[in-house]
């Protein structure tokens, strides 16, 4: 079954007790720590907060030891049976689902969070994926091969390409042009290890 990830380039993911079936906890996966997680003993997440892959438990030591790997039947969630080297949550507790829900909260209760730029944030998750992987044949991985000298001049060669476009009027082009200015400067910004949200804290403080 093919796998569906979300507009980040991500799939949730369960995690499961093995032994007393209680559910642990929620995470992230992409495509890079699916791979390590089912190629490996332990679960590895995707952060949305640091925007790389996570090894769960390498800070606390409280490892998920996977079992078994489940898709659901919309092939837009995994399972996974683990046996817990000790509390899934960072707060101690043995599962992170320890506070009941008492009530439906009141609408100014719902925090909303901003779901970022969506495909950038997918292409800057495949772009890491590649810079943790190298893997052979990848465009990405050549250019980072290359260093940042390297991808730094690509970046001044696609915003040149992108302004004699707009300069010409070429408006048909204009578009590719500036798509692939923009995927230059996010492979620039993972091998100068930026993260998008840096970028997009500076952009909302100029907002206004």
């Amino acid at each position: 079954m093919e796998l569906k990830l979300d507009k980040q380039g991500l799939i949730p993911a369960i995690a499961q007790d093995i032994n007393t079936g209680q559910v642990l906890m929620l995470g992230y996966m992409n495509p890079g720590s699916l791979k390590r997680t089912v190629e490996g003993v332990q679960v590895w997440f995707y952060s949305r907060s640091r925007e790389d892959l996570w090894h769960k438990g390498e800070v606390s030591g409280n490892y998920l030891n996977l079992k078994e790997a489940w898709v659901d039947c919309d092939g837009d969630t995994l399972l996974l049976k683990v046996v817990p080297d000790g509390p899934a949550c960072h707060t101690g507790n043995t599962s992170c689902f320890f506070t009941p829900l008492e009530g439906v909260p009141e609408t100014e209760e719902y925090l909303r969070t901003d779901p970022g730029s969506g495909i950038l944030d997918e292409l800057f998750a495949v772009i890491q994926d590649r810079k943790q992987n190298m893997p052979e044949g990848s465009y990405t991985a050549e250019l980072l091969r290359g260093g940042i000298g390297r991808v730094a001049q690509k970046v001044t060669e696609e915003a040149g390409e992108t302004a004699i476009a707009a300069a010409q009027g070429d408006t048909e082009n204009l578009p590719s042009e500036v798509a692939d200015l923009l995927y230059h400067t996010l492979v620039l910004m993972a091998a100068s290890d930026i993260k998008p949200q840096q970028v997009w804290d500076v952009l909302r403080e100029r907002r206004g």
